[in-house]
């Protein structure tokens, strides 16, 4: 779709086109290159090892929102505060750091077949006297013949001995180089994972703040139209104590007025439960006494900017950007190393060591007579017949890899899918919205005119109440076509991998 729509706020006339260079940002200039450089900073300071890109624009600073006790901002939020707030205190991303940290835990333990192992053993036994098997030997083999020497004999009751060993494997079975890829693809996985949840946080924290955004606009239509049908009840009521209208006219003009004011009551009641929702994105945490003033107030308005974007090249981006085919990517890769840990099951290990060895002397049961020395050798081990549990263990890691083959293509259909019914939404927001844009200048005009008919006597008060009843509905049409408009592009974004820059998914 080439979009060419004209830039549109709140009160439904159409603004000038903005600036080229400002397309693809949301809201007023500055909101979407804000939300970049939020979510590119956090991604730089949560996982440096990102390859995120930075906008073409200075980097600006992040904003910093002093906050009261409670945690409630103590200043408006711009969509992009929203966003920096969120990504610092909400719990969803708060757990995945947790798990990218357990991920890491998972990489270290990965390596450490590789990494020689130290250790120190140590052991002491003392047995029955009578249980030893001693070997007396006479005293001439050790006198050679000098008087004052006795016998000894081997064999003592307490025995203790200490060593200090290192190893190193050498050959795994390809267990080895298997580890360090698996940890190098268990690292890279837990980035997409967070970057997953991040693009999802970041779409829900829009998504609730252009809905507070569109609550606060249907309470002033809302409010308008009350105000509206009361000064036409007024002069109503006016019209009947002079005599010139029936009281039908005046008890239909209290009808309209009252069933005007449920509307607004929803309206408020809207919003309050859509700045509740926010203030819980945003991790704040609200008194139990706090229900009619949440002091949340946002700074942005709800407008819409083109934003040019074609269906064949959006599900290539998609394709290639989302982070959740990154991850699956990475998990098939896994799978892969798990089938050649366990076809390493099949062949020997081999390790060398070396070390230092103590331990009591065996001529004398005088413990405090020592042997001791340096060591070293190599050690192999072969299962020849494990009981077919290495074969067991290849089939299984085998139907696990193909397993990951089948949710790879199955996730990308259905993100495809996905990417085709934002995209069509999309469409459906922007034509909803071009139709509105002059509506309630009309609506406007009409209610003028149906006044002015009345006033000369031409018109009735049917037309009045109808012209005024169809501008409320061009205004709440309006302005929800509007956060129509910013949803379904924050929500296709989110379809194609746009709304986490930098966070493109990489191949195995």
């Amino acid at each position: 779709m080439n979009n060419r729509l004209p830039k549109a706020s709140v009160d439904g006339r159409a603004s000038p086109a903005p600036d080229p260079q400002l397309r693809g940002t949301r809201g007023a200039p500055g909101r979407g290159a804000f939300r970049v450089f939020a979510v590119l900073a956090w991604l730089s300071l949560i996982a440096p090892t990102a390859q995120a890109s930075a906008p073409d624009a200075a980097p600006r600073r992040p904003i910093e929102i002093l906050s009261s006790s409670n945690g409630l901002p103590s200043q408006p939020l711009s969509m992009a505060d929203a966003i920096n707030l969120a990504l610092k205190r909400n719990p969803s991303i708060l757990r995945a750091q947790k798990d990218m940290e357990a991920a890491q835990g998972i990489v270290v333990e990965t390596r450490a077949i590789v990494i020689p192992k130290l250790g120190v053993s140590g052991n002491y036994a003392a047995v029955e006297r009578s249980d030893v098997d001693i070997l007396s030997v006479p005293a001439a083999v050790f006198t050679n013949g000098f008087p004052g020497r006795t016998g000894t004999s081997f064999g003592n009751d307490q025995n203790w001995g200490s060593q200090l060993k290192l190893v190193q494997s050498i050959y795994e079975g390809g267990r080895m180089l298997s580890a360090l890829r698996a940890a190098r693809l268990t690292r890279e996985q837990s980035l997409l994972n967070f970057q997953t949840t991040l693009a999802d946080t970041v779409l829900a924290v829009e998504t609730a703040y252009d809905d507070v955004l569109l609550d606060r606009e249907q309470i002033g239509v809302q409010e308008a139209s009350v105000e509206l049908l009361t000064r036409e009840f007024e002069d109503t009521t006016r019209r009947f104590d002079a005599g010139t209208v029936p009281r039908f006219n005046v008890l239909r003009a209290e009808v309209e007025l009252a069933n005007a004011r449920p509307k607004l009551i929803r309206a408020r009641n809207d919003f309050r439960i859509a700045k509740n929702n926010l203030a819980n994105l945003l991790g704040c945490n609200l008194p139990p006494q706090m229900l009619e003033d949440i002091p949340l107030t946002l700074r942005d308005k709800l407008e819409a900017e083109p934003y040019p974007m074609e269906l064949p090249r959006a599900i290539a981006m998609a394709l290639e950007r989302r982070t959740e085919l990154g991850s699956l990517r990475k998990t098939q890769a896994l799978r892969r190393e798990d089938i050649a840990t366990a076809k390493a099951g099949y062949k020997p290990s081999v390790q060398l060591y070396a070390g230092y060895d103590a331990h009591n002397s065996v001529l004398t049961p005088d413990l405090a007579v020592v042997d001791h020395g340096w060591i070293a050798g190599a050690q192999l081990s072969w299962n020849i017949f494990d009981g077919f549990r290495a074969q067991g263990r290849v089939k299984e890691t085998t139907a696990l890899y193909e397993r990951a083959g089948i949710d790879l293509e199955d996730t990308g259909r259905r993100i495809e899918l996905e990417v085709r019914t934002a995209y069509s939404n999309f469409i459906e927001a922007d034509e909803t919205l071009r139709s509105q844009q002059k509506v309630v200048a009309e609506a406007e005009e009409a209610l003028r005119l149906a006044r002015a008919r009345n006033e000369a006597g031409t018109g009735t008060q049917l037309d009045v109440l109808s012209a005024q009843t169809a501008l409320t509905d061009a205004r709440t049409t309006n302005v929800q076509a509007l956060h129509d408009y910013a949803v379904a592009r924050a929500r296709l974004e989110r379809a194609v991998g746009l709304n986490i820059p930098g966070a493109a998914a990489a191949g195995p």
